[in-house]
C-alpha cells in the first residue's frame, strides 16, 4: 500500500513539472491591444484622447458605410454614416480644434446630403489647417455635386500648388466627368490662391 502511494505521489510530481516550471521566470508577452479595443475608464482620459476614440470609432463606421454602399446597401450605409456623424460632432465638442474631425463630419453630412452641415464643417477643418488635402478634394467634391464647378476648381488650384497628386487626380477627374454630362455649363476657370494664404499661420496647427 505505502509503495502504491509512493509512486502515485511521484507520477503525479512528474506530471506536474512541466507546468511549475513554465511558472517560474518571466509570463509569457501578452498581446498588444487595439486602440479602438482597450478600454480605459474615461475619467482618466483628456479630452483630446476621448476626441480621438471617438473619431477611431467614426472613422470605421466611415469604412463599413462605404463598403455598403459598394453592395448596394443603401439602408445600413445610412445608419453607419449616422452614426459617424455623430461621433464626429462629439469628438469636435470635446476638441474644436481637432480638423481630421471636422472633415469627418463634412464628409458624412455630404454623404447624407446635409450640404450646408457639410460644407461648414470644411470650412471649420480649413480654417484651422488650410493645407489640410483631403479636406480641400472633399470640399471641391460637394461643390461638384452642387454644381458649383468654379468653386470646385478653386479647390482643385489649392491641391496643385500643395503638390498634393492623389487628390489632384481625384478632384479633376470629378470636374471633369461633371462638365462632360453638362457641356453647356463650363465655367471659367478660377483664380489660383495667393502664396499668401497658403503660407498663413494656421498653416500646420493641430499637428
Amino acid at each position: 500500500m505505502t509503495n502504491r502511494l509512493l509512486t502515485t505521489i511521484a507520477l503525479s510530481a512528474t506530471l506536474a513539472t512541466p507546468a511549475l516550471a513554465n511558472m517560474g521566470g518571466s509570463p509569457p508577452p501578452e498581446p498588444a491591444a487595439s486602440p479602438q479595443t482597450e478600454v480605459r475608464p474615461t475619467a482618466t482620459l483628456t479630452p483630446r484622447q476621448q476626441a480621438e476614440q471617438l473619431y477611431g470609432g467614426a472613422y470605421d463606421d466611415v469604412t463599413k458605410a462605404n463598403q455598403d454602399l459598394a453592395n448596394h446597401k443603401d439602408k445600413n450605409a445610412e445608419k453607419k454614416l449616422k452614426r459617424a456623424l455623430q461621433r464626429a460632432q462629439d469628438a469636435v465638442a470635446l476638441d474644436s480644434t481637432y480638423f481630421e474631425a471636422w472633415n469627418l463630419v463634412g464628409f458624412a453630412s455630404r454623404k447624407l446630403a446635409d450640404y450646408p452641415r457639410s460644407l461648414s464643417a470644411y470650412g471649420r477643418c480649413l480654417a484651422i489647417k488650410p493645407d489640410y488635402a483631403p479636406a480641400r478634394e472633399y470640399l471641391g467634391e460637394a461643390y461638384v455635386e452642387l454644381g458649383r464647378v468654379r468653386e470646385a476648381r478653386e479647390q482643385l488650384l489649392w491641391l496643385q500648388r500643395l503638390n498634393a497628386a492623389d487628390q489632384v487626380k481625384a478632384l479633376a477627374t470629378r470636374i471633369d466627368a461633371w462638365q462632360s454630362a453638362h457641356p453647356d455649363s463650363l465655367a471659367p476657370p478660377a483664380a489660383a490662391p495667393p502664396d499668401s494664404v497658403l503660407k498663413s499661420p494656421a498653416q500646420g496647427s493641430g499637428d
